[in-house]
């Protein structure tokens, strides 16, 4: 993970003793000259999180200035927890994302134990978050070097097809499904070994006629929500399916808040098991804080047809569904009374893309990498 969130520590103390005394304001981190799609994307948001929330909007950070209130981060990942100490961010109030003691911790490594206890790992690496997640995700292993990445695999498809996941790989990149060991060999061939050393990749059972949840709570000063809904996929504009989006059901409040509602009996599993693994990562990784948690949450039929639920993966920073939690925190900020809403956010490619009234866009261009595409947010009352 790289990150340009840099800070003099004075100043950076200074401004997070202060931020209770004051309007705090916003800026972005992370993404310093980036100019795609998901970089403007970012930036779009957060602007329309500062407006949201009464924050002032001070742009892409730069180390060295002096900001004349005390601010309030949002990186473009989650930040490890040495970086956040020099931004003088302590506590899940400073920033709109989260902390890790360990840049690993922030990727969907964690998800899986080890093959073997006394296979390779990076410094840090917790035995006690696969036992405390065990039965929230679906059966699978971490690898850091491509012998223990093809044992794991070897193990996994006596029982159907598996999935090869690169820690570094987002949206479904870096994906391999295979059905053999001789193909499990050939997708780990091309895999660099010190890439794989430094980040890792992940095996595990592949489900059939998936469903993807995305499970969330978000807390920003004062305003918590916590949600639930899926996911769907989109044609891109060379016919590939890629993530179009998620249309979630938002309560304010926690997790317990949201179990309350009347959820169909996969949604419960869903928040169930994302809330296990909310709270292994909590427990097993001392110095983890969070003000944004999502998780993906696949429900589908392993390689022998039985229903299998599992979490995938954690988002701890500003990702794909926060133009829909935005939109969301506005609702509740502007309505003290109002207790449920259902946001979505909608990606669609192509020319021609007419947003409904209201939408909240946050990206409409020709992208230089996928071409034409369009990206909102609405929210309307539960």
């Amino acid at each position: 993970m790289t990150s340009t969130c840099t800070k003099d520590a004075p100043t950076a103390a200074r401004h997070a003793d202060a931020r209770d005394a004051a309007p705090a304001t916003l800026v972005t981190c992370g993404d310093a000259g980036a100019t795609g799609h998901d970089a403007t994307s970012r930036r779009t948001v957060a602007r329309r999180l500062a407006q949201a929330m009464g924050f002032g909007f001070g742009g892409a950070y730069v180390p060295g200035t002096r900001y004349a209130q005390p601010l309030y981060f949002v990186p473009s990942d989650a930040l490890p927890a040495a970086a956040a100490s020099a931004l003088g961010i302590r506590a899940a109030e400073d920033l709109f994302g989260g902390v890790v003691p360990h840049a690993f911790v922030a990727t969907k490594v964690i998800t899986h134990p080890l093959h073997r206890r006394d296979a390779p790992a990076p410094a840090g690496w917790s035995h006690d978050f696969a036992r405390r997640a065990h039965g929230a995700v679906l059966r699978g292993f971490s690898a850091f070097t491509r012998e223990d990445a093809q044992r794991a695999a070897n193990d996994l498809l006596a029982n159907g097809p598996v999935r090869i996941k690169l820690a570094t790989g987002i949206g479904g990149s870096g994906q391999y499904v295979v059905e053999t060991a001789e193909q499990a060999a050939a997708a780990l061939a091309d895999a660099d070994a010190r890439n794989l050393a430094q980040h890792g990749l992940v095996v595990e059972e592949n489900l059939q006629d998936a469903v993807t949840f995305s499970v969330g709570r978000v807390e920003v000063r004062g305003v918590t929500l916590a949600y639930c809904g899926t996911q769907r996929v989109t044609p891109n504009n060379r016919g590939a399916l890629v993530y179009g989006g998620s249309a979630l059901a938002v309560v304010r409040g926690g997790f317990s808040r949201l179990l309350e509602q009347p959820l169909p009996a996969a949604a419960r599993a869903a928040v169930v098991l994302a809330q296990r693994y909310d709270d292994a990562a909590t427990r097993s990784y001392p110095g983890f804080f969070a003000s944004r948690r999502n998780y993906d949450v696949a429900h589908g039929r392993d390689g022998a047809g039985r229903a299998r639920t599992g979490v995938l993966e954690q988002s701890w920073r500003i990702g794909g569904a926060s133009g829909a939690e935005v939109v969301a925190l506005e609702a509740f900020r502007d309505d003290p009374t109002l207790e449920a809403v259902q946001a979505s956010s909608v990606e669609c490619y192509g020319e021609g893309v007419e947003p409904p009234p209201g939408a909240f866009v946050y990206f409409r261009g020709d992208d230089a990498h996928v071409g034409p595409l369009t990206k909102y947010a609405c929210a309307t009352r539960a």
